[in-house]
């Protein structure tokens, strides 16, 4: 019994599976370590910045507001003081930078 070319290359064919499905893996190994990665990176720092805001720092929000905090409540909210006898209610997500105790404000020269 003899067995036809067609048969014969069709059982290699398991292999070529593998290699047409290489560089899809390879894109989303790729797409993990430059995108996927930094961006929980990121998103635990800026949890763990939120999570340890006292009162007396001085912090930015998202909108751009600069202000110290006067007091940190449970629920999530900060009161922050940005003028003399003014203080607002934020929430903590939106703090973007926190400024320790005393640093001053940079200036672009």
């Amino acid at each position: 019994m003899l067995i036809s070319p067609a048969y014969a290359q069709s059982a290699a064919g398991g292999s070529d599976f593998l290699i047409q499905l290489m560089p899809i893996l390879l894109m989303f190994v790729i797409f993990y370590l430059l995108l996927l990665r930094p961006q929980q990176q990121r998103v635990k720092a800026h949890r763990e910045m939120v999570a340890n805001i006292r009162r007396g720092d001085t912090v930015v929000t998202s909108g751009g507001i600069i202000g110290k905090v006067t007091k940190v409540k449970d629920d999530g909210e900060i009161e922050v003081e940005i003028a003399e006898n003014t203080r607002v209610r934020v929430i903590k997500g939106t703090v973007s930078e926190v400024r320790v105790k005393g640093e001053p404000v940079k200036e672009n020269a």
